[in-house]
């Protein structure tokens, strides 16, 4: 079993091996020598190799290439070929060359596996890739419990060793707004810090007692797109509308419906204070938010949230009453799609695109809105698919790593299949893809995440790319995880025993019954990255 994770579509092995050693050169042409720099500094870290970066040159070379012209590999597939006269990776785009790349990290051996004074090889192959889905990501709640800079570009080195594509940024919520606004300044000075913080999961009564505060500037917003650039993955924010927002008005309380006062929130669950639809100064401070945030993101997408707004403020509200009534709506739930809207076109008339968890896909939504599947609705994320709508599958009982291993256990992530059983094959492509959620209500630091993350992540990964018709399999993929968690490792990076990730049918059931305190209990086994 070769150890590559996710396994390529099509592997042929040859005969004999390749020595890379220092007689061997990066052969890259200029457009291509960022990733060359790239290539050139893994390998000195984790396989002890130092090679020089040449434009072009004969002799045994490892050779990136683009080429427009090739067929059948899309726009992230690659071709890889190992044999006497070195490597070659070829693709039709840099980010294919990129994904080669980390295939060709995987299948050396880390420097300390390695004999003393023997350099590493490879087995000569032929390898052709391409991805099942375009998106593969993962999403990191920052507002529960804040991560610096580096956690993230820590994680983003996972996901591109991982050839994951996207980073969802969960930057505000009820506990905490992470992302800086020049025109707002509150929302850090006030909405980034609460007084403690619930702990023990959703039915405790006890806190810690600690403020918890952390906020991005944005220079390091930009440090962390830059980063996942050269990584060719995209940072897609998410900000939290209708629902989700007591964090936001504790900093402006005239943009809720009672003018508060509120508080951040130190407790999990749903709060019943959410933006008030009747009032024109909420959609002027939404949207001055947004014109910040598409300033400072490139990502195409930009999340705005739309679950678990109740409706009963609204309901009380006379100016949400007024706005039903003049805009001719029938009712909240309306009146809920009308917000959205309102947010939607805005962002379209910025060359933006929204995506929303799929309690918005309601009638009267513009049809280019992404849903992302989480929970229940499922009669309306088909109809969407149907009218031509695009959605994310991140359905929570498959895919929320925040949940014990009890309940989502490696096994259940790695079969997750987002492409309803019951959608006809003419509109299976509008399924984008698979995006795994990390809630971090109870996740409080690196490591308890790391825990809960990897090595779900890595099923995940390979389920996003690695077609069933390619020959997937679990115990495969078993076989070939510990290669790359001791890859993990390496980077500083914490995960759960794999044992501890598929616990048999009595320790599951024991699991299921602390489904309420989520990830506030780190795994039996959890194995420690290098510091």
């Amino acid at each position: 079993m070769l150890p590559v994770i996710p396994a390529p579509t099509d592997l042929f092995l040859g005969t004999g091996n390749l020595v890379l050693d220092e007689g061997t050169a990066i052969v890259a042409p200029e457009p291509l020598q960022g990733i060359a720099r790239y290539l050139q500094q893994v390998l000195l870290e984790e396989s002890g190799l130092s090679l020089p970066i040449a434009p072009h040159g004969a002799g045994k070379a490892i050779r990136l290439s683009v080429k427009p012209d090739l067929t059948g590999i899309g726009s992230e597939g690659y071709l890889f070929t190992a044999g006497p006269a070195g490597v070659e990776i070829a693709a039709t785009t840099e980010a294919g060359v990129f994904y080669g790349v980390q295939t060709l990290r995987q299948l050396l051996p880390l420097a300390e596996e390695s004999r003393s004074g023997q350099a590493p090889t490879i087995p000569c192959l032929e390898i052709r890739d391409v991805p099942r889905f375009a998106w593969r990501g993962m999403m990191l709640d920052v507002a529960r419990h804040f991560f610096d800079v580096d956690t993230v570009k820590q994680l983003l080195d996972a996901l591109a060793l991982l050839k994951m594509n996207t980073l969802h940024l969960h930057l505000c919520d009820d506990q905490g707004w992470r992302l800086e606004i020049e025109r707002y300044p509150r929302l850090i000075e006030i909405g980034s810090t609460r007084p403690e913080t619930q702990i023990g999961g959703f039915l405790s009564r006890k806190t810690d007692g600690l403020p918890h505060r952390g906020y991005f500037t944005k220079a390091d917003l930009r440090q962390i797109i830059a980063y996942a650039a050269e990584r060719y993955i995209t940072v897609v924010p998410e900000i939290e509308l209708p629902g989700h927002c007591t964090a936001a008005l504790a900093a402006y309380p005239e943009l809720g419906c009672t003018g508060g006062p509120y508080r951040v929130a130190t407790t999990a669950g749903i709060k019943k204070d959410i933006y008030c639809a009747g009032k024109e100064e909420t959609f002027t401070f939404l949207t001055n938010v947004l014109d910040e945030v598409i300033n400072l993101f490139p990502s195409p997408w930009i999340h705005i949230g739309g679950d678990e707004a109740p409706k009963n403020r609204w309901k009380a509200c006379p100016r949400c009453q007024a706005r039903i009534k003049a805009e001719g709506l029938r009712n909240e739930q309306e009146l809920q799609t009308y917000f959205v809207t309102r947010i939607v076109r805005h962002l379209e008339a910025r060359g933006r695109t929204a995506i929303g968890w799929n309690e918005i896909l309601r009638e009267g939504l513009p049809p280019s809105v992404i849903g992302q599947y989480w929970f229940r609705g499922r009669k309306k994320v088909l109809q969407h698919l149907r009218r031509g709508g695009r959605i994310i599958g991140s359905q929570n009982f498959y895919s929320y790593l925040d949940y014990n291993y009890g309940v989502l256990p490696l096994s259940k992530v790695y079969a997750y299949n987002p492409v309803p059983r019951q959608l006809e094959p003419r509109y299976r492509k509008n399924v984008l893809g698979i995006e795994t959620p990390m809630w971090t209500e109870t996740a409080p630091n690196r490591e308890h995440m790391h825990a809960f993350v990897f090595p779900r992540l890595i099923a995940a990964a390979e389920n996003g790319w690695t077609p069933p018709e390619a020959g997937r399999d679990f115990q495969g993929f078993v076989a070939r995880l510990p290669s790359l968690l001791r890859r993990l490792r390496r980077m500083g990076i914490a995960h759960t025993g794999i044992e501890a990730s598929q616990p048999g049918f009595f320790k599951r059931l024991i699991l299921w019954t602390k489904f309420p305190k989520q990830s506030s209990e780190l795994p039996e086994v959890v194995v420690k990255g290098r510091p």
